[in-house]
């Protein structure tokens, strides 16, 4: 299955199960992981959650960009719209989030970490937001989710380059809140859920809607512009070259500015 959820006592892990691909996201994936999330939430038993990947290699690589680069504009918008679902999803839930990161997270990968309370890293994880190298910008919630996050500066270093951030740099700002041996994420992510499931479920609850209060503004409208944006780039010439040099293992040549 791509999306396996496991379940001890009050502790729900939530594995994208596609190894052979990173783990990268397809619309049927990301369908089947909100339905999970959605089940999750109206679950009364689970305290808390765990998010991570299947395999050694990757959290989530992303979104398909060999599906993304056959879209126009409609299809990229509902595409961006499904990814939005996802990640919203995860905010909402009543019950704390753990993303496990035990690789590459990247584009919509690092997007859905982003929407998660707590990101714990594994040593060889490896986080990016590469959107421009394809000619689109973030499309997930990226460009709202990542300045609360690594402050405004380093936001725009990370999304303005697509440059890769090993995991002890995404400790020291502030990406993730500790990075462990391979062996030892899932086992500590694990224990972690376990504490947070300890606690009284309506506190934690509670706590989260206020933590979420706690964040300055209010990101519907950036996310509503953020989507967009993100579709209004497919069908560009930025937007085709950049994913066509992906599929072809190429550098991409990119046109004028505003993809001319």
């Amino acid at each position: 299955m791509p999306i396996d959820v496991d379940r001890d006592d009050a502790v729900a892990t939530v594995t994208i199960n596609r190894p052979q691909a990173l783990n990268a996201f397809d619309d049927a994936q990301l369908r089947d992981l909100l339905d999970a999330l959605r089940a999750l939430r109206d679950d009364r038993s689970v305290r808390s959650v765990v998010l991570t990947g299947a395999g050694d290699r990757a959290f989530a690589a992303g979104a398909d960009i060999k599906a993304m680069a056959m879209m126009g504009r409609p299809e990229a918008l509902a595409f961006g719209r499904r990814g939005h679902a996802v990640a919203s999803a995860l905010e909402a839930l009543p019950q704390p989030v753990i993303a496990a990161i035990n690789g590459f997270a990247f584009g919509g990968g690092c997007e859905l970490a982003l929407a998660c309370d707590l990101r714990l890293a594994s040593e060889r994880a490896v986080f990016a937001q590469p959107e421009v190298s394809l000619g689109i910008p973030p499309g997930w919630g990226g460009t709202q989710r990542l300045p609360r996050l690594v402050g405004p500066g380093l936001a725009a270093d990370l999304i303005f380059t697509g440059r890769r951030v090993a995991a002890e740099e995404a400790l020291r700002i502030g990406l993730v809140n500790a990075v462990y041996p391979p062996d030892r994420l899932l086992p500590e992510a694990l224990a972690l859920a376990g504490r947070i499931a300890a606690n009284s479920p309506t506190a934690l609850a509670a706590s989260k809607r206020a933590l979420t209060l706690a964040l300055a503004g209010h990101p519907d409208a950036g996310l509503a512009a953020e989507v967009e944006l993100f579709a209004d780039a497919f069908g560009t010439p930025d937007q085709r070259e950049g994913m066509a040099a992906f599929v072809e293992k190429r550098p991409p040549v990119f046109g004028a500015a505003g993809g001319a």
